[in-house]
């Protein structure tokens, strides 16, 4: 196996499992660590991997996303700590839109049942998480389906989406950085998140950390746009520091 395998080897795996670890890579791959970590520096220069320490994880790119089945089993208790704490900033919002993908709906879930709401939502799983909800109104944005995610895009949720206006929108994306901004790897969802961010008057980001420093292809936002930024504690208080010094208030948890 020459370098170009292994290492097309290595991001294969990495997509396949969600992450990589230095010790087990050089086992199947028969070769040093210090191969593989050099491997993995060569990965992430060109935006495919982002390093971690012993081990490394994929970028979602343009041609590359994980799966909504996928994101309900990966990090589970820091994005169920993120997203408690992103519902605690609701305030007096009275409509609020739901971003697609797994934080975004576990935000929905910590909404309280006792005061009405009414969430405007592109994802099929947010609006049955609300659903039965006495108090809680949803809006369903119409559009194509994309089975990936189970949401609407394009031209039918982006114009039914700029007909409101919204108190509080809660963003996702697949990565965040200082320099880029916020960015998906899809364009037609892009176009909805650019929509709820122009539709809004407040707008929070909730995320992992390991989504910062990583970056996809259409950029939908920049990082000053939002009022506050949700992550769990593996984003260093250091560079927490430096993205609150573009606007938002960041919460570590």
């Amino acid at each position: 196996m020459d370098t170009d395998e292994r290492r097309r080897g290595i991001l294969d795996t990495a997509r396949r499992d969600g992450s990589v670890e230095v010790n087990a890579l050089a086992v199947v791959f028969k070769v040093a660590k210090e191969t593989v970590r050099r491997d993995l520096h060569v990965l992430e220069e060109h935006g495919l991997l982002r390093r971690t320490h012993g081990g490394a994880y994929p970028v979602e790119s343009a041609g590359y996303e994980t799966t909504l089945a996928v994101r309900t089993t990966r990090n589970v208790p820091q994005k169920s700590r993120i997203a408690a704490a992103a519902a605690d900033l609701l305030g007096d919002a009275e409509t609020v839109f739901v971003d697609e993908g797994f934080t975004p709906q576990l935000v929905a879930e910590a909404f309280p049942r006792d005061r009405p709401l009414t969430v405007v939502t592109a994802s099929l799983a947010v609006a049955t998480v609300l659903a039965d909800a006495e108090k809680i109104s949803v809006l369903l944005l119409g559009g194509r389906v994309r089975g990936s995610t189970m949401a609407t895009v394009d031209h039918w949720a982006s114009k039914m989406l700029a007909g409101f206006v919204i108190d509080l929108a809660y963003v996702g994306a697949n990565g965040i950085s200082r320099e880029y901004g916020l960015t998906t790897p899809d364009p037609a969802v892009s176009e909805v998140k650019a929509q709820a961010m122009r539709s809004s008057r407040r707008r929070i980001f909730a995320g992992i950390h390991a989504k910062f420093g990583a970056v996809s292809f259409c950029r939908f936002a920049g990082v000053g746009d939002f009022e506050a930024i949700v992550t769990d504690a593996g984003l260093s208080s250091a560079e927490a520091q430096r993205y609150s010094l573009m606007g938002p208030q960041v919460i570590r948890v």
